[in-house]
């Protein structure tokens, strides 16, 4: 019989599993008091957090709210600040433009001149002439130029000042805009609650921000914006109060001006009318000469064409009869008549050929000529148009001369955006 298997490793005694049990109740005891003296402790900071946290969130949002009250002041005040330089710079504006107006009113004759004179330098070769028409209007845009230099020295002063009011305006707006979007970030934090949808931890929150100012700074910093915006309203108020419009009239002279180069433009038309008109006349009654010697020349050619046709005919008579056998291959009157005929057919191509070649050396003498004579022609005509538009173009002076009692356009100064209503960012 054999031995009984034994079970590998160790085993343990009854006095020794008993003691593991209780070890383990033990333990189990302990661990449920550790674990009610820890409820207990949880349970009494639930209650001591709960009451802190809401009273800190409390206090937080009505910090907000007195933030958004305060900063809602100031952005009060900076709008009407703003909407005060706007006025401000309206005002200065439409002074200024009282001296515009003189200005204004010698833009139309100067582009006219100018205009004038551009047109002119398009006339191309003989036409390009030095001629009374461009003294007088080079005589005109010098005047022009002189009264227009003295009138823009007030408008720079103005525009000078409009351009601080304007920087003035844009640090307020800028800061406006600020407040704004504070606002805006302020009272989305006061909307938010533990129920919102888009909170979470962030990463260092209470970090300080570089750029981050004090309440001091953010105080000073509006002061200072306010501060500025007035006193640049106080110097353009002084400045429209001492702005003396300088309005140096030489309409008299303008207008002696003005009639002495139409008389000039108008007497140079007539006279490029009449060159047209020779001009005109010589090449109708050269193409009528072309006309009758093209002819001439198909005529010669159609009669070279047949004496061409009885020179072959003769040529082919001579040919065919050289087949004559034996002793008819004579030189009879025949032969010696064909031969007279062929030297006469020959000599008159010859002479007919000379001819055409005379024809048609003169006809390209004429085409070539009358080729010279249009562009000539095309030249004058632009000339002559660019004089017609010249008298076209200084009408415009007669309707702006109507017109001077109506006041002129005037470009009104942009601010930073581009925009020439000036409004403020907030609107």
């Amino acid at each position: 019989m054999s031995s009984l298997s034994m079970k590998p490793g160790l085993r343990h005694t009854v006095s020794e599993w008993s003691s593991n049990n209780q070890q383990l109740s033990a333990e189990a005891q302990h661990q449920r008091g550790v674990s009610a003296a820890i409820r207990q402790d949880g349970r009494t900071l639930r209650n001591e957090t709960s009451s802190k946290t809401v009273w800190d969130e409390s206090d937080s949002s009505r910090r907000l709210s007195d933030r958004m009250w305060d900063v809602g002041r100031w952005k009060d005040m900076l709008e009407s600040c703003a909407q005060k330089v706007d006025e401000e710079m309206e005002a200065l504006t439409l002074s200024k433009q009282q001296t515009e107006q003189n200005l204004a009113a010698t833009a139309v004759p100067l582009d006219v001149s100018t205009e004038c004179l551009t047109l002119r330098d398009g006339r191309r070769g003989f036409e390009l002439v030095v001629d009374p028409v461009d003294e007088q209007l080079k005589k005109e845009v010098e005047l022009i130029e002189r009264v227009q230099q003295v009138l823009q020295q007030n408008v720079d002063k103005a525009f000078e000042q409009l351009c601080v009011l304007q920087e003035a305006r844009h640090q307020l707006t800028s800061d406006l805009q600020n407040k704004m979007d504070t606002l805006d970030v302020d009272m989305s934090c006061l909307s938010l609650t533990i129920k919102s949808p888009h909170i979470s931890l962030k990463t260092n929150p209470t970090r300080i921000l570089s750029g981050s100012s004090s309440p001091q700074e953010w105080l000073q910093f509006s002061q200072y914006n306010v501060s500025r915006a007035h006193e640049a309203m106080q110097v353009s108020q002084q400045m429209r109060e001492d702005i003396s419009l300088t309005r140096a009239q030489l309409q008299n002279e303008l207008e002696t001006q003005r009639r002495a180069t139409e008389f000039s433009l108008r007497k140079r038309n007539h006279q490029e009318e009449q060159a047209r008109d020779e001009l005109e006349w010589q090449i109708r009654t050269t193409e009528n000469e072309m006309s009758e010697m093209e002819n001439d020349i198909s005529g010669l050619d159609a009669d070279l064409q047949v004496k061409t046709a009885n020179l072959k005919l003769a040529h082919t008579r001579l040919e065919t009869r050289t087949t004559r056998p034996g002793m008819d291959l004579c030189r009879d009157e025949v032969q010696l008549g064909l031969v007279a005929e062929v030297q006469q057919l020959e000599a008159t191509i010859t002479a007919l050929k000379q001819k055409i070649s005379e024809a048609q050396s003169s006809l390209q003498k004429m085409k070539l000529h009358h080729s010279r004579m249009l562009q000539d022609l095309s030249r004058k005509q632009e000339a002559l148009s660019l004089e017609q538009r010249s008298l076209n173009t200084r009408n415009r002076l007669a309707s702006a001369s109507s017109a001077d009692k109506t006041p002129a356009l005037v470009v009104p100064l942009m601010n930073s955006s581009g925009r020439s209503n000036l409004k403020l960012l907030a609107q």
